[in-house]
């Protein structure tokens, strides 16, 4: 419980403190400098959330780094199973991202401003126009070279396997044209959701990232169930994270 409690003030402190930031970073973003805005934001996160798994006591091992392509954008797709997936897939990287994240987010005080400034969308799932505009500005992200990730089970599972991912969830990357980059996650929740309430567990998380995939390289077919074939290849590096 007191590993939960140091993260969720660590937290707030880095929120409230980090407040007089809000109005220079809206200005870059008006005036041209969106990726400078980006970049030292996804900087002042990436720092937050390495201190907050560590004190969480969350050991990070993480394979494909070098999947990943060093220039340009790309979209992470991976397997939803716990908050702690985005501080873990977040520091994974080391360059940071934004993520589509459900509606009910924007109306955090605080966290939605940084969200934002890492370029998160805020993504209503119940409102099908909605959600059609919020892609479309993931992919407008994704030309303008900016990486996101999405989970495309549209909700957490703790079940052995991802539930079904829904192929809609790559029409950003297929129509910006951007590499796809699977991204495997084990044992994000042991670290809290499979505890008691309020209990986080120091814990060994494992993330993969395969190899990238192309999509003007894909058939018609190919990019029809885009979705489904990520899932598999994801349950099967899923799979080599149990014996490793």
């Amino acid at each position: 419980m007191i590993r939960f409690f140091a993260d969720i003030i660590y937290l707030f402190f880095f929120l409230t403190l980090t407040a007089p930031l809000y109005p220079l970073f809206d200005h870059w973003n008006k005036t041209g400098k969106a990726h400078k805005r980006s970049s030292i934001a996804q900087r002042m996160i990436l720092r937050s959330f390495k201190i907050c798994l560590a004190m969480a006591g969350t050991k990070l091992i993480v394979d494909g780094q070098e999947n990943i392509p060093e220039d340009g954008a790309v979209l992470y797709v991976g397997n939803h199973s716990s908050y702690y997936d985005i501080l873990c897939s977040y520091v994974a990287t080391e360059r940071g991202m934004g993520f589509f994240a459900k509606k009910e987010m924007e109306k955090i005080p605080c966290l939605s401003h940084w969200m934002r400034f890492i370029n998160c969308l805020f993504l209503d799932r119940k409102n099908i126009k909605a959600g059609l505009a919020t892609m479309n500005e993931g992919t407008k992200l994704l030309k303008d070279g900016f990486s996101i990730a999405i989970f495309p089970e549209g909700t957490r599972s703790q079940d052995e396997d991802p539930h079904e991912f829904k192929e809609g969830s790559l029409r950003p990357a297929l129509k910006a044209g951007v590499p796809v980059i699977p991204m495997a996650i084990s044992g994000t929740a042991d670290i809290l959701e499979n505890n008691r309430r309020f209990q986080v567990k120091p814990t060994t998380v494992h993330i993969t990232f395969g190899q990238p995939i192309y999509p003007d390289q894909l058939e018609r077919a190919e990019k029809k169930h885009l979705g489904a074939t990520i899932r598999e290849e994801i349950i099967e590096m899923r799979k080599k994270h149990k014996t490793s």
